[in-house]
């Protein structure tokens, strides 16, 4: 059935929601405590979530290996190379894989890696392997057999029966056929095509429209950071009350949420380390919406003294922080395989416990800044505004 949802969306759009909002999903933050070590065991629970609407249901990591690095840009990638990286993440727990069908060669690696999963591991091994993909169409009309084979594109590079999630993106809202690719994807959905049909940069309002057209999505992926927290002021309300979940990227803003970029200054030449990667080149213009380049070094100096407190990486307590925040189901980690690897730091926000002194420290920091709904408008407004 339809979802009514319309006393949803605030009068005032820039007015925070989160506070009316339970937190009854989220208990791990420590009340009180002054100093939390990663060193305790995390459960299964702690490190999955169950992506769910109606009889529709995806369990996943918590922290998802997102593979825009593969589409160039980041370095040349080796296929043996990657793969073999891609079995060390999901042997080591890390088994969701996030990819697009423009990232590149990313679903033709899943297909590589999954066959080499079904040859090397054991059958339960594959229970806990997700490849999540996305599907980014031309503003053509969508029509059953369009959607169709496109999806047939997916499965066949990823070498899956029945792709385990297909994300959509529209690029104007103005063309309505984003529903029309919807119901279609939901048909495929019904066939054994997909498994879940969910959203990316999809902003509220939309979201909305597409729940009470009765599309059952169960996730919406969208940028979210400690610096990026629009997802906040009015998406996770509506996630909270419908149980659509978000999947974040950007969470480490491409690298600049970490050691590497604190005390530098970018404005003398060379002086710094370079914004040499299209995301370190993306998120560098948030950091200027935000607030700039200093003030962005107070917030790193926060989140360092954080990270030392607890003995972890500022891209850990990054990844921490938004995962705590309602409505987030998973975040996005970028993974350069075969050319860097971080599966300890990525492995140790599961046991990181951020108390109330770290969380009002970073809100401390953060507040400095703009409001980014102001500045860029609400979830994917940042992709249809010129």
């Amino acid at each position: 059935m339809p979802v009514s949802v319309h006393s949803v969306i605030a009068t005032n759009p820039t007015t925070p929601l989160s506070s009316n909002l339970s937190h009854r999903n989220i208990p791990r933050r420590r009340i009180g405590s002054t100093s939390v070590k990663c060193s305790v065991e995390t459960t299964e629970a702690e490190r999955l979530v169950k992506l769910k609407n109606g009889n529709d249901s995806l369990e996943i990591c918590r922290v998802l290996n997102g593979m825009w690095q593969t589409s160039g840009g980041w370095g040349k990638i080796d296929r043996n190379d990657a793969v073999d990286a891609m079995l060390r993440y999901a042997d080591s727990g890390l088994a969701t894989f996030d990819m697009a069908d423009h990232y590149g060669p990313a679903e033709d690696l899943y297909g590589i890696f999954i066959n080499r999963v079904r040859r090397e591991r054991p059958p339960e091994y594959l229970e806990n392997v997700k490849g999540l993909t996305k599907w980014v169409p031309p503003q053509v009309k969508m029509t059953s057999s369009y959607v169709r084979q496109n999806i047939d594109i997916s499965r066949k590079r990823m070498d899956v029966a029945s792709l385990d999630m297909l994300q959509f993106h529209w690029w104007d809202y103005a063309n309505d056929g984003y529903l029309d690719a919807l119901k279609h994807l939901t048909d495929l959905k019904e066939e054994g095509k997909i498994k879940t049909v969910a959203l990316t940069n999809f902003d509220t309002e939309r979201l909305q429209k597409i729940l009470e057209n009765g599309i059952p999505v169960v996730s919406n992926q969208v940028q979210h950071s400690i610096v990026d927290m629009r997802p906040q002021q009015r998406m996770a309300q509506l996630c909270e009350l419908t149980g659509v979940k978000l999947i974040t990227y950007g969470t480490v803003m491409g690298g600049l949420l970490s050691e590497k970029f604190l005390d530098t200054n970018l404005t003398i030449p060379f002086a710094g380390p370079r914004l040499n990667t299209p995301s370190l080149q993306k998120y560098k213009r948030m950091v200027d919406g935000w607030g700039g380049w200093n003030l962005f070094q107070g917030l790193l100096r926060t989140m360092k003294s954080i990270a030392t407190k607890h003995g972890v990486s500022i891209p850990t307590v990054a990844v921490r922080y938004v995962l705590d925040q309602p409505g987030v189901g998973g975040s996005m980690i970028g993974v350069r395989l075969g050319l860097a690897e971080h599966i300890q730091d990525a492995n140790a926000i599961f046991s990181l416990v951020l108390d109330d002194e770290d969380v009002n420290s970073i809100q401390e920091a953060t507040k400095k800044g703009k409001d980014l709904l102001q500045v860029i408008g609400d979830c994917g407004d940042e992709y249809r505004r010129i």
